[in-house]
């Protein structure tokens, strides 16, 4: 036994490492600069495996992870669907979560404990993470399924609000049913990204709530192919602002309103973590004059991997530019401001286009550049 389990453990080691290099090489890794105070943590708590209704063994999720660069993600298993129960039995709801807990050191990856609550119309679906038993969390009462869940410490967020099949016109809206989760501090969050769909009307019901803005795969294939991450698309993401690298830390930011939904290049969220994230992204870099010209050059960068699309609102227009800019991601521009008159110092400022802190509104970010002379 000694002498076969030794090379199991290397091959294991060199299997790892492997998978580490090929996500920080081969260009698929989702990359978000930290911003002032915090960590810009990548995640994913709507994943599903063959242990409800996905495709894959749970053990692909985390390497699917691990290769798009995520910091969390949760095995979110349907309680009350299970239709591959007939190939493989499971009496234990918590069993994909037990697969892979101990693969959180091997790959530095946070997997947090997670269910999908599976009802039909209201309340719908809903994911409590930061469990600690799914069983105990299968009652027929829903309300009861949501406070079970709330004394095992959970986070609880509402799922695919504008889903077609439950919500036919594909408007989230509220129900009495959701107002009472919300008044029994049931409900914390809600998925404004779900999948291949991006909800203004939820967006909306979270800020008229307090409730954390969400964005998820809900993969049930395999990501790469959902995603289109070889022509260069990327899964949905909620990116959350930590203090710390920390299971604790990652639940106070999502308590606190720190998330990001990450979309198809699109950022939403509440303005304050949102213009955070995008000031840390867009760098002003040197700034200069030519001779006695009045037309500055600046260096413009973009340290995120969504592309900043910006609409100029300075007083200044653009020599070789409109007044939309975009600046592709982990990339830069020079951008030629034409000032008047040389100026020590002067100040640009843009709505971002493909960012929103509420439906149809754009955060509007200024900087003040100074002159190198």
């Amino acid at each position: 036994m000694r002498s076969i389990f030794i090379p199991f453990l290397t091959l294991l080691t060199f299997n790892v490492l492997m998978a580490q290099e090929h996500a920080h090489n081969h260009g698929r890794k989702i990359e978000f600069p930290d911003v002032p105070g915090y960590h810009t943590l990548k995640c994913d708590f709507h994943i599903h495996t063959v242990f409800s209704d996905g495709n894959v063994w749970p053990t692909i999720r985390v390497e699917e992870a691990v290769k798009d660069g995520l910091d969390a993600i949760s095995l979110t298993e349907h309680i009350e669907y299970q239709p591959h129960k007939q190939d493989i039995p499971h009496p234990d709801r918590n069993r994909s979560y037990e697969i892979v807990k101990d693969l959180a050191n091997v790959y530095d990856l946070m997997i947090i404990h997670g269910t999908e609550i599976t009802r039909d119309m209201p309340p719908g679906h809903s994911n409590a993470i930061f469990i600690k038993d799914v069983n105990a969390i299968k009652v027929d009462d829903p309300v009861e399924a949501f406070r079970e869940a709330k004394r095992q410490g959970a986070f609880i967020f509402w799922n695919h609000p504008n889903w077609i099949r439950q919500v036919p016109d594909g408007k989230a809206k509220l129900t009495d049913l959701h107002r009472q989760l919300i008044r029994e501090k049931l409900l914390d969050g809600i998925e404004v990204v779900n999948d291949i769909t991006y909800s203004q009307e939820a967006l909306q019901i979270a800020l008229d709530n307090q409730l954390t803005v969400m964005g998820t795969s809900d993969i049930h294939g395999l990501v790469d192919w959902q995603f289109q991450i070889p022509q260069g698309g990327h899964r949905p993401i909620t990116l959350v602002l930590t203090e710390e690298r920390t299971p604790e830390s990652l639940r106070e930011g999502l308590e606190a309103h720190r998330t990001i939904a990450y979309f198809n290049d699109l950022l939403a969220g509440y303005q304050e973590p949102l213009e955070m994230l995008l000031k840390s992204c867009l760098v002003v870099g040197k700034a200069t004059y030519e001779g006695a010209s009045s037309v500055v050059e600046v260096q413009l960068s973009n340290e995120g991997d969504a592309p900043l699309i910006l609409q100029n609102k300075s007083p200044f227009s653009f020599h070789a530019h409109a007044d939309l800019v975009t600046i592709p991601p982990h990339d830069s521009i020079k951008l030629e401001v034409k000032t008047g008159q040389q100026l020590r110092d002067f100040e640009l400022t843009f709505a971002v286009l493909n960012a929103v802190y509420a439906p149809d509104k754009h955060p509007l970010l200024s900087w003040n550049v100074v002159v190198t002379p």
